[in-house]
């Protein structure tokens, strides 16, 4: 392994000292420095020459700044003749600009993944991107893991029989069919309408939730609106209890809490791809570590064995 050099960000160092641990290797420090007129400068402080460089950061809050720092990793990687350079970014906050939607609107996501191309970078290792069409964004080979294996593990152990998967709009419907597959549950959908802002609507279910214990999967949960109406209607519907899971938890302005006031909610799950929030975690948030997955994914991209098995929940 002497051929690897793991760098993280600010952003990065928890889960990069986890990936590592699990695989097996030091991680790397950074030194990360602001000059008087705010611009940052990133300096790799060990040698860089003819390795395989893996720079660990989310983008994640905030978002221009663990960006920047990103590529100012890569530059800096590059600049020190580093043999391939990846970018392993547990969450990539730009995917949810994926589309025009509006006239004159920025498409952020393909913007971002072409500065990293330019940057210098030669792979990317990610976990699910908010749409399929942001993976093709990417001009270099990219990697997009997934953590429906270690969702399904948490749950597969519980008495399921009475259980179904509720996917929170037809987008994901994809996602949760996997999943439910894995724990052998039927599956639902919620028809869904996005406003201006946050405003959501769930008009309908195609399912059936009455008198079912459900959980409902999604790929992130920001302010949690999303989530916050589909409880509402669970319930309306008659469910009788709701567990929350999603891969990308972000928990803005308090959703955590939010959400398990709903008294439906016995659990929320999220994993480890963005930091968690500062101070004491809440009694019904599980956090799981895809830390694991990602030093494997590392482990098979340095060898050149195949990462495919690794983002195929049909391969478990």
């Amino acid at each position: 392994m002497a051929d690897i050099r793991v760098f993280a960000g600010t952003y990065g160092q928890q889960f990069a000292q986890a990936m590592c641990e699990d695989f097996g290797v030091p991680l790397s420090p950074v030194k990360v420095s602001r000059f008087a007129n705010d611009c940052l400068q990133t300096q790799l402080l060990e040698n860089c020459r003819e390795r395989d460089v893996f720079l660990v950061q989310p983008v994640v809050t905030p978002a221009q700044e663990s960006l920047m720092e990103l590529l100012l990793m890569v530059d800096a990687a590059k600049g020190a003749s580093a043999s391939r350079i990846t970018a392993v970014m547990p969450h990539f906050a730009y995917a949810r600009s994926d589309k025009k939607d509006a006239p004159r609107i920025s498409i952020g996501g393909r913007l971002v993944a072409d500065l990293l191309a330019t940057a210098g970078v030669d792979r990317i290792l990610t976990m699910t991107l908010h749409a399929p069409q942001v993976h093709a964004f990417f001009r270099v080979p990219t990697d997009q893991l997934n953590a429906l294996r270690e969702i399904a593990s948490h749950f597969r152990d519980d008495d399921l029989s009475n259980t179904t998967v509720v996917s929170p709009d037809l987008g994901n419907a994809k996602s949760a069919s996997a999943f439910a597959r894995l724990l052998g549950t039927p599956v639902a959908a919620a028809a869904k309408e996005r406003f201006d802002g946050d405003q959501v609507r769930i008009s309908s279910f195609i399912g059936d939730v009455a008198g079912r214990d459900v959980i409902v999967l999604d790929d992130e949960i920001a302010k949690g609106s999303t989530i916050l109406a589909i409880i509402d209607l669970l319930a309306e519907e008659g469910a009788q209890s709701v567990r929350v899971a999603c891969t990308h938890g972000i928990f803005a302005d308090d959703a955590v809490e939010r959400i398990a006031a709903k008294p439906a909610v016995s659990e929320i799950l999220t994993t480890d791809t963005v930091p968690p929030p500062n101070g004491t975690p809440h009694p019904k948030l599980t956090v799981l570590s895809v830390a694991p997955a990602f030093a494997e994914a590392m482990r098979r991209i340095h060898s050149g064995e195949s990462v495919s098995a690794l983002f195929n929940p049909g391969d478990v």
